[in-house]
């Protein structure tokens, strides 16, 4: 089966990766760079923020994130050289509405990722001795960890280059579907190029609100700019990820820290903010003050593809019988990116499914376009 996947971000690549592994071709289109979007600029927790705030249908996906990284990282890491680095740091939580609750989540669901344990005084400090002191209770998460993402997309790339059954075609936009009779007839470049497919992917992230129009449905997805810093330290000065009002560390293996990070509207401007830096560094620097004396050495943003709660869209798309969806996953693409491409791959294949695809059912998009 010859498969064309529009958008080589982690969800396109890892829906080719599961599709290769089955007997497929793979041809994969994207505007830019494959994995320089919003994969590339997120900080790579393994579990959603606060998962208690989020609908089942995202934990039930983003549980799978953490074993199947560490399946693909022993899979590829031979081939490529290039490791994922997860870190297996916990993260401490110092939101204190949120410690009742996060523990309670933690009993109701019994998710070995989501255990939780509040922290005091002494035993905080002595586990992660640079949170600052005015913190004397945290919630803490032995067992989340998060992986290096833009290493993780090189690994990823690198391998599927490798791979026969595989095509890129990069920075080439796609100037138009052709549906004829319900079915994608021709795939369209802007620059003159017709590509034919037995069945076409859109895994297009913030940009996927651009096929409402042809495909008449509302796609409610949108970008939400999203900023990070990055600071530099010794090598394992930070034990473990914070995070504080949504503001977050995480500590790399090699003593970079990512921080951040910001939610604002701004169409597609993937510019850095000034006022926006100055936000999560003053956040980050409150939680861990010792952080002020290293260098602030890069900063960047991302465009989240925001959906209404944060469902992604996951399956064939309404009225067209070999067009697929894999987009919409808002701030938790990467830790959802391994179980949205299997589940997608189940889908297409006619496989049986990890998880009920109900939830994930691009038939949402027709009740949008109807409400």
């Amino acid at each position: 089966m010859q498969i064309a996947i529009i958008g080589a971000g982690v969800s396109g690549l890892l829906s080719a990766f599961e599709l290769i592994q089955h007997g497929c071709s793979v041809t994969i289109f994207d505007q830019q760079h494959a994995g320089k979007a919003a994969s590339w600029a997120g900080g790579g927790i393994l579990s959603p923020m606060y998962p208690w705030r989020y609908p089942a249908a995202v934990n039930q996906l983003a549980q799978y994130g953490k074993a199947l990284y560490e399946e693909y990282n022993a899979q590829l890491y031979p081939i490529t050289q290039i490791d994922f680095q997860i870190q297996h740091t916990g993260m401490l939580i110092f939101d204190p509405e949120d410690f009742a609750i996060g523990q309670s989540y933690a009993q109701r669901h019994q998710e070995p990722m989501q255990y939780a344990e509040l922290l005091q005084g002494q035993d905080l400090h002595q586990l992660n001795p640079r949170v600052s002191e005015q913190f004397q209770q945290a919630l803490y998460f032995p067992h989340l960890s998060n992986v290096r993402n833009p290493r993780l997309l090189q690994s990823l790339i690198a391998y599927l280059k490798q791979q026969p059954q595989i095509t890129f075609v990069e920075n080439c936009a796609i100037q138009k579907l052709q549906i004829q009779n319900q079915k994608v007839t021709a795939i369209h470049t802007e620059n003159g190029e017709k590509f034919v497919a037995d069945q076409v992917v859109l895994a297009t992230g913030a940009w996927s609100q651009a096929w409402a129009e042809p495909l008449n449905l509302s796609i409610p997805v949108k970008p939400i700019h999203g900023q990070m810093a990055l600071f530099k330290t010794p090598e394992n000065w930070l034990p473990t990820m914070c995070m504080n009002k949504v503001m977050y560390l995480i500590p790399r293996r090699d003593g970079h820290i990512v921080c951040g990070s910001s939610m604002n509207d701004f169409g597609f401007d993937n510019t850095p903010k000034a006022h926006i830096q100055q936000n999560i560094v003053d956040a980050v620097f409150e939680m861990v003050p010792e952080l002020a004396q290293f260098p602030l050495v890069d900063q960047w943003a991302g465009l989240r593809p925001s959906s209404p709660d944060g469902v992604p869209y996951i399956g064939q798309m309404p009225e067209v019988d070999n067009l697929w969806a894999n987009f919409g996953h808002f701030r938790n693409g990467l830790c959802m990116g391994p179980a949205s491409a299997r589940l997608l791959r189940q889908l297409m294949l006619q496989q049986s499914t990890l998880v009920d695809p109900a939830a994930y059912s691009p038939q949402r998009l027709i009740q949008n376009a109807l409400a």
